[in-house]
């Protein structure tokens, strides 16, 4: 008998960052993602919730602070979409029947805006301290802030057209292209909102992202 491996899942490796926003709902792409800074802001009420709301304000704010500060050095780098992470108790993937919608099961999340390649470290503490002086974004929310780099790695994704509370489908579309491959879920579900918060829901568009390790044999 000959025992075979099973054949090496090949990612693609995007050139441009925004590459990696491309996405189809027919099919799960894989993709390596490489490390990034986040602003980020973390939390464990209701998605939709005011302390959500007030989360994603705040990204926002200091994104747009950043931005700005950025473009009076000549340096025009658009503020990033935002994203979110989400797990049940601790990081980690979450259950393909968690997105039913029939569990009930809260979850945590943590916002994420990217930020922009060009800003030093310096940049990031100022645009924070310029919000705050400013008051353009609660301070017991912006005292939550971090500005944390992150490597997600081997992912697969696909795009979800709908509101998200019915994601189940496009996840489970996912989550089979994924075993198909050889792989299983590695981290935290990822999300990234493409659409205006003013799209309607059966038109909202959002990547489904979902980290991925080989499945052991």
């Amino acid at each position: 008998m000959t025992i075979t491996a099973p054949p090496e899942m090949e990612f693609e490796h995007p050139q441009q960052w925004e590459d990696l926003h491309a996405a189809s709902a027919d099919h799960a792409r894989f993709v390596y993602v490489p490390y990034r800074r986040y602003l980020t802001i973390e939390g464990d009420a209701r998605p939709g919730s005011e302390e959500f709301q007030a989360a994603i304000g705040t990204l926002y704010a200091v994104g747009y602070t950043l931005h700005f500060a950025l473009k009076s050095r000549g340096v025009n780098a658009p503020v990033g979409m935002l994203e979110g992470v989400y797990w049940v108790d601790q990081p980690g993937p979450i259950p393909l029947e968690g997105f039913s919608g029939t569990e009930g099961t809260p979850m945590r999340w943590k916002l994420l805006l990217a930020t922009p390649e060009e800003a030093t470290d310096e940049e990031i503490e100022a645009a924070v301290a310029e919000t705050a002086r400013r008051e353009t974004a609660p301070g017991e929310v912006l005292a939550q802030l971090r500005c944390k780099g992150w490597l997600e790695g081997e992912s697969a994704q696909i795009l979800h057209v709908g509101p998200y509370d019915a994601e189940y489908p496009t996840e489970a579309r996912l989550h089979a292209a994924m075993a198909g491959a050889g792989l299983r879920p590695r981290g935290c579900h990822h999300e990234i909102y493409l659409s205006s918060p003013s799209a309607p829901p059966e038109r909202t568009r959002t990547i489904l992202r979902q980290p991925v390790e080989e499945i052991a044999w």
